[in-house]
């Protein structure tokens, strides 16, 4: 366990295990193949189709999904493939009802998109169930590109240049590879130890080296990684969380949701893992509804996820709303946390209605309190340990086209680099594009 150890009012097993299985099972579970032609046949295949647009990585969805009509999904699984080489894990966890199934011309004329990410996962399931990877490497290039972080930016920028014919290693400071898609998803989204058997299969490709439990600024540096590799590729995603700052949080009981989360990734029996009766998240994002709703699911009688505006601002989608409030979460809007209370642990935690004033966020002066014996911090993510000399941009590596940094030879691209929006699938954009600027440069 990271930080979210047992406490006075927190115990494990508040759910049979059967029940637990239930509750963690998958949340949108995989079509079978006439539900994959059935869902195919929906698609109008337009000429210029806005899922595509509103896709980060641009797949070509309507061929992707033509060739599933025409009963040829391996063809499909590589046309995603393309693009996007995480395709599978994006298909599970990718926002698609705010990006591609949003701009879908059937939600516009029905309210009912076609299901483009199921379906992307039909066509990806199919390619990695066979044993060969569908790429193969270039001729060997001589050059040796050095990746920090095994998300998946880093995953994606490894494997396009492992294909150009380049030897690539991966530094990763966790003792496993996948980043977010390994410890920081919900676990209802991602099952079967997915996210470990997608870094397997796309190390097939061959050329990429893993180096687990290695850290930028204590077992290598940046200065190092420039004098023995070509290129370096940061993608090490962001290390620290934004604490409340009010009296209390240091409190028993007081966590970081991120760690919560991980730790339930990593555990082998749910029901030894300590929730509380009454759940406080703070936060109005995707981490903070992850948190929530495993928390009822792990058997919390009353959780709360408190956020600061109203609901229209949270970052999580409606879609993720909506579960969270479907799983018996209560979301409190307008609401700003001012201390945690408690003798030692958690048992309350007070907050101050808000209201917004001349396009500021202001306090009412009325408090509420909520009982809590869990209190999860939700409230975003900052760069932790950026290497000397590196120039940033709202608290993040400042990059330009095609992920350069102001370090010559220094590229970097998901949650740690500027510009982005903090998802799976944008990530893996930036690793892939950084890929083909390292390889133009590299090679004249």
């Amino acid at each position: 366990m990271t930080n979210s150890s047992r406490t006075a009012g927190t115990v494990p097993g508040r759910l049979p295990a059967a029940e637990l299985e239930r509750n963690f099972s998958d949340l949108h579970p995989a079509l079978g193949p006439h539900e994959a032609q059935v869902a195919a046949d929906r698609c109008y295949f337009c000429h210029d189709a806005p899922c595509m647009t509103a896709c980060p990585t641009s797949i070509d969805i309507p061929l992707f999904i033509r060739q599933i009509a025409t009963e040829t999904p391996e063809a499909a699984g590589k046309t995603i493939f393309e693009q996007n080489i995480l395709g599978g894990m994006c298909a599970r966890v990718c926002p698609t009802e705010t990006l591609c199934e949003e701009a879908c011309v059937r939600e516009a004329a029905e309210g009912k998109p076609v299901e483009i990410g199921r379906l992307q996962r039909f066509a990806t399931d199919r390619v990695m169930s066979k044993n060969e990877h569908p790429f193969d490497r270039a001729a060997a290039t001589g050059k040796k590109i050095a990746v920090v972080g095994a998300g998946p930016a880093g995953l994606s920028c490894a494997h396009r240049l492992a294909m150009k014919g380049h030897d690539v290693v991966i530094f990763d400071a966790r003792p496993k590879p996948g980043g977010l898609n390994e410890y920081g998803i919900a676990s209802y989204k991602s099952t079967e130890n997915f996210a470990q058997a997608e870094v397997s299969w796309l190390m097939r490709i061959g050329g990429i080296t893993l180096e687990a439990g290695k850290a930028l600024g204590q077992d290598v540096t940046l200065e190092a990684l420039k004098a023995d590799y070509d290129a370096v590729f940061l993608g090490m995603g962001l290390g620290a969380v934004n604490t409340l700052g009010v009296p209390g949080d240091d409190k028993d009981g007081a966590l970081d949701a991120v760690d919560f989360i991980a730790d339930l990734r990593q555990s082998t029996d749910l029901s030894t893992l300590p929730v509380g009766r009454n759940v406080v998240v703070i936060g109005g994002g995707m981490t903070a509804v992850d948190a929530a709703v495993q928390s009822r699911l792990l058997g919390a009688e009353a959780v709360t996820i408190a956020y600061r505006r109203g609901q229209d601002r949270m970052a999580a989608s409606v879609f993720e709303q909506e579960l969270a409030t479907a799983k018996g979460v209560h979301i409190l809007t307008h609401v700003q946390p001012v201390a945690v209370h408690g003798n030692g642990a958690v048992r309350e935690v007070e907050f101050e209605y808000t209201a917004d004033k001349d396009g500021k966020l202001v306090g009412t002066g009325e408090t509420i309190r909520i009982p809590a014996d869990q209190c999860f911090r939700a409230i975003g993510q900052t760069l932790s340990g950026a290497p000397e000399g590196l120039e940033l941009s709202g608290g993040k590596i400042a990059v330009t086209d095609g992920g350069r940094t102001s370090v010559a030879g220094v590229w970097a691209g998901g949650d740690c680099a500027s510009g982005g929006d903090d998802l799976t699938v944008t990530a893996v954009a930036e690793g892939r594009d950084a890929a083909e600027d390292i390889h133009t440069t590299l090679m004249g």
